[in-house]
């Protein structure tokens, strides 16, 4: 079935141990490629964000509530083509 492998890490370098259980469950899973990293760079790269997970500061656009007038900021850019509500006049739309 499976056997142990010993692969080299792409981010530091060293070896680390492919081992059988874990090609069990990668197969299970249906994972196709073998892991990259060894358990300490995953987990490094885990709790700095990775590059996929990175959570990215929202931009936020001034507009003017087309119900009751008031300043509010709103996470997406306004056109005239439809109306922008504050969280008051929008909640009470719903």
């Amino acid at each position: 079935m499976f056997n142990d492998k010993t692969l080299v890490c792409k981010d530091c370098g060293n070896e680390f141990v492919f081992t059988a259980g874990e090609q069990e469950f990668y197969a299970e899973k249906g994972f196709q490629n073998e892991p990259a990293r060894c358990k300490d760079c995953r987990s490094a790269r885990k709790n700095a964000g990775g590059d996929r997970g990175a959570k990215r500061e929202r931009v936020m656009y001034d507009a003017v509530c087309a119900e009751c007038g008031c300043e509010t900021q709103v996470p997406f850019k306004p056109t005239s083509a439809r109306p922008v509500y504050c969280k008051n006049c929008f909640d009470a739309r719903r």
